[in-house]
């Protein structure tokens, strides 16, 4: 090695193929439980969390051999945050519960960072927010949550917008 070009620490070993399956049953059943809580379907019927958390878990494993220095919890929830914010125009339809009163970008928010503990900038970064939008879209939520249901009026999905309409 060139003198001036110092000394590179050797990756470190991937982690065992073996330790996925760990890995799978220590967090799957608390991502299905985010999951669940973000696209509020009853915790004994709930599909479209199944899907999302498959599809977490499929990305989680897919990039399970070239993982480094990340933290597998991590890679798992970030994707089901993405999967979530990508595929939210799918769960608009509430279907009951507390959670359900709120936008799925609400509920997004309220999950990631009182359920999964995440920071709000760190939440910005992942989405793509302001850290002072995320602070917004929480607050909207809590009073959303705590104003009385006879108080205020239902929440209805708009239609999609198409790419450049209205401009």
């Amino acid at each position: 090695m060139h003198p001036l070009a110092g000394s590179a620490a050797p990756d470190p070993p991937p982690p065992p193929p073996e330790a996925f399956e760990a890995f799978f049953t220590g967090t799957a059943p608390r991502l299905l439980h985010a999951a669940t809580l973000l696209t509020t379907e009853r915790p004994d019927r709930n599909p479209r969390a199944q899907a999302l958390l498959a599809s977490a878990l499929a990305g989680a494993y897919a990039r399970w051999d070239r993982l480094r220095d990340e933290d597998p919890w991590e890679l798992a929830r970030r994707a089901l945050v993405l999967r979530f914010a990508r595929s939210a125009w799918r769960h608009r339809r509430p279907r009951g519960g507390a959670l359900s009163r709120l936008t799925p970008r609400e509920r997004l928010v309220v999950v990631a960072l009182v359920y999964e503990r995440m920071g709000e900038e760190q939440l910005a970064a992942l989405l793509g927010l302001s850290p002072h939008r995320v602070r917004s879209i929480r607050a909207r939520a809590a009073a959303a949550l705590l104003t009385p249901e006879a108080h205020r009026t239902p929440w209805r999905p708009r239609a999609p917008r198409l790419l450049g309409a209205g401009r």
